[in-house]
C-alpha cells in the first residue's frame, strides 16, 4: 500500500498512514474548510488497510484543536478502525493530549465511550514536550 501522508499546514492536520512501518497518526490543528473532501483519501486509505491489515494497529491521535465538523470525521475514522477490530485483529487508539487541557481530554473520554476497543488516554506535558514536537516527530518520520 502507498503511503498517505499529510504535513501539518496552519488548521490542517499532520497525516501518516503508513501500513509498512506500523504509522497511523493525525496530529495537530483539523478544521479544513472541506472536510468530507479533505479526509476523503483517509477514509479510502483506511478501507483498503481494513481487507488485509497488520496483526497489530495502534492509531495515534494528537490534536491541539478540532472544529465540530472534524469531530464528526474524527469519529468516522475511530469506527472504521473499530471494525478492524471486530474483524478479530488486534487495534488500539491512544489519544494523546496536554495534561491541562480538559476540553481536549473530556473529548478523548467522551470518544473511548462511544467505542469497543482498546483506548488509551495519554496525557502530555506541553512544557516538556512543546506543541509541535509531535508534529515535528511526524515530519521527521516522513523524510
Amino acid at each position: 500500500m502507498e503511503i498517505l501522508s499529510y504535513k501539518p499546514e496552519g488548521y490542517l492536520p499532520g497525516i501518516i498512514l503508513d501500513k509498512e512501518s506500523g504509522k497511523f497518526e493525525i496530529s495537530g490543528k483539523t478544521c479544513p474548510e472541506d472536510a468530507i473532501e479533505f479526509y476523503e483519501p483517509v477514509f479510502n486509505w483506511l478501507d483498503e488497510y481494513s481487507k488485509s491489515p497488520l496483526k497489530e494497529t495502534i492509531f495515534d491521535f494528537k490534536l491541539t484543536y478540532f472544529n465540530t465538523v472534524s469531530s464528526k470525521i474524527i469519529m468516522m475514522i475511530m469506527l472504521r478502525v473499530e471494525e478492524i477490530a471486530e474483524d478479530g485483529h488486534s487495534v488500539k487508539i491512544r489519544w494523546f493530549y496536554p495534561e491541562d487541557d480538559e476540553d481536549l481530554e473530556e473529548a478523548g473520554d467522551d470518544y473511548k465511550d462511544m467505542l469497543e476497543i482498546d483506548f488509551e488516554m495519554i496525557p502530555y506535558d506541553e512544557d516538556e514536550e512543546g506543541e509541535d514536537s509531535f508534529s515535528q516527530n511526524l515530519i521527521d518520520s516522513l523524510l
